[in-house]
């Protein structure tokens, strides 16, 4: 019987679902007479899960990543963007970082609590905190549960720097505190725009802000007197790479004090879930750009050399850092501010954690 191909999912970014690293028994779809059941087009239901994490700071030594530490509320991301580098993370927890990654969600309940405690340790030494970096803290379950917010409480009560990362309009909601942390030092926020076509970006990031509505979120957080910059990720080659210069002039008006981008990473299972979605929205040129990133990539899909990564190898991954840097020298970015570090107050914490219901 023939293999069924992968089929559109509505409201779906990943178009099948694909058996992580780690299983040792595989699943595939074939076509049995009976109709392909995979070809339902009705919204998959999202299912949340508690993580009953013990610890929710996350230290790493990366050379390429301006921070130290990290804090994720959530595991997989409901935006559903097809080329997510954080899919993979999905296999680990034995589930598909297809349709898994963006329908079966893992949250933290007492993630605000933990942080308290963690700030609160003797040995502890304030930096910045990512927030939200692997899956997007303002994802559309952040409506119901609140974790980012009460999170934000926590640094904000402690006066602790942090930088955000986003595609959601959700940050809105929490301008009080960003403001009130601007004002001291500590905080930046980056809007991540993949591109300005509304179309496009439907369907690579299917629930995740409209471009013109990000664009929107970076002029009120700017208005407001909260640093903030852009993300241009990933560049992805004959896609939306003709639109850099337009991201960052738009973006610049809109009130970003700096800019930054990142090529195309596929690591793992990604390389095939992101083959699936060329191959059904891009037929006409998926090889193409497919063979286009492999020449980035040192004839890999991905290289995770540190320094190398984000970036890209070769003459096209050059040329990208080019154009952007002639852009963002024209667009003269002045860059965001220095977080302050010395208003750091972890015994603001006692007695306070009533707060944070």
């Amino acid at each position: 019987m023939p293999i069924l191909t992968p089929s559109f999912k509505k409201g779906r970014g990943a178009l099948s679902n694909q058996t992580g690293r780690f299983e040792t028994l595989t699943k595939e779809s074939f076509d049995d007479g009976w109709g392909n059941p995979d070809d339902n087009p009705a919204k998959l239901a999202t299912q949340l899960f508690i993580d009953s994490a013990k610890s929710v700071i996350t230290y790493n030594q990366s050379p390429d990543v301006p921070f130290d530490r990290s804090i994720n509320p959530y595991r997989g991301c409901e935006h559903g963007c097809v080329y997510c580098f954080a899919r993979p993370s999905h296999a680990y927890l034995g589930l598909s970082p297809g349709l898994d990654f963006e329908t079966k969600l893992f949250y933290k309940p007492t993630a605000p609590e933990l942080l308290a405690v963690e700030l609160a340790a003797k040995s502890y030494r304030p930096a910045p905190i990512a927030l939200g970096i692997n899956t997007d803290a303002y994802q559309p379950v952040e409506r119901q549960l609140k974790l980012t917010r009460r999170l934000l409480e926590v640094l904000h009560l402690t006066n602790h720097p942090v930088s955000i990362v986003t595609k959601s309009s959700l940050i809105e909601r929490d301008l009080d505190l960003l403001t009130a942390m601007a004002a001291q030092g500590l905080v930046h926020v980056s809007l991540s725009i993949t591109s300005l076509n509304p179309e496009l970006a439907r369907r690579l990031e299917p629930r995740a802000a409209a471009p013109k509505r990000r664009l929107e979120t970076l002029a009120k957080l700017a208005d407001a007197g909260v640093p903030v910059s852009v993300l241009v990720a990933p560049l992805i080659p004959m896609l939306n790479d003709c639109e850099l210069e337009k991201i960052l002039q738009q973006s610049r008006e809109a009130g970003a004090l700096d800019a930054g981008y990142v090529f195309l990473r596929l690591p793992h299972e990604l390389k095939e879930l992101f083959s699936e979605w060329l191959q059904t929205h891009e037929p006409l040129k998926a090889n193409h750009m497919m063979n286009r990133i492999v020449d980035s990539r040192d004839g890999k899909a991905y290289d995770s050399t540190f320094g190398l990564r984000m970036r890209g190898t070769g003459h096209y991954a050059d040329l990208l850092a080019q154009r952007f840097n002639l852009a963002r020298n024209k667009l003269e970015f002045p860059g965001l501010p220095p977080f302050n570090n010395d208003l750091f107050k972890p015994a603001l914490l006692s007695g306070q954690l009533d707060l944070f219901d």
